[in-house]
């Protein structure tokens, strides 16, 4: 009997409207913290890659632009890529002058794609100087961008590149 009666008060007390709100609350609590760790990780990765950028500035481009590393109001620039036109080929590297006046350094690999345009396959020979390229790809620790896709962009508006 006193087992009959310990199941039935457990089982009242998963069906109470107190237990549900409880889930819910504790549901909603999970998913925020998702949601900010998310966040947390996110602006992480972009401070790393700051950091990096400005640590290997020297490495990277000689000397750094008048003010913009003591800056304390500059803003954080892309670690994932680059729109801009290309000021230096030297392969497997390219130079990218970024449309915020930043100076990156893209990495190409062999699985790199590269496209000419909206839908024109191309390769590391269509990489010329002056070249309006988007660049997509992953920071590394020296503050260079890996890149996984170059788009190279018509190079007049209403033509498109084949």
């Amino acid at each position: 009997m006193e087992t009959e009666e310990i199941k039935k008060n457990i089982q009242k007390g998963f069906e109470s409207k107190l237990f549900l709100k409880i889930i819910y609350i504790l549901a909603a609590v999970i998913v925020a913290s998702a949601i900010f760790s998310a966040g947390v990780f996110v602006g992480f990765h972009r401070a790393s890659f700051e950091g990096a950028w400005g640590e290997h500035y020297l490495e990277n481009f000689g000397t750094p632009p008048r003010g913009k590393l003591d800056s304390v109001s500059r803003h954080f620039s892309n670690p994932h890529g680059a729109v801009g036109s290309i000021i230096q080929v030297s392969l497997p590297t390219i130079i990218v002058k970024d449309n915020d006046g930043t100076e990156k350094i893209i990495l190409i690999a062999d699985n790199t794609d590269i496209e000419i345009g909206r839908d024109g396959e191309g390769d590391t020979s269509d990489l010329q100087v002056d070249a309006p390229i988007v660049v997509i790809g992953n920071p590394n620790d020296q503050g260079q961008i890996e890149a996984k896709f170059i788009r190279v962009m018509p190079t007049t508006l209403g033509v498109d590149a084949q």
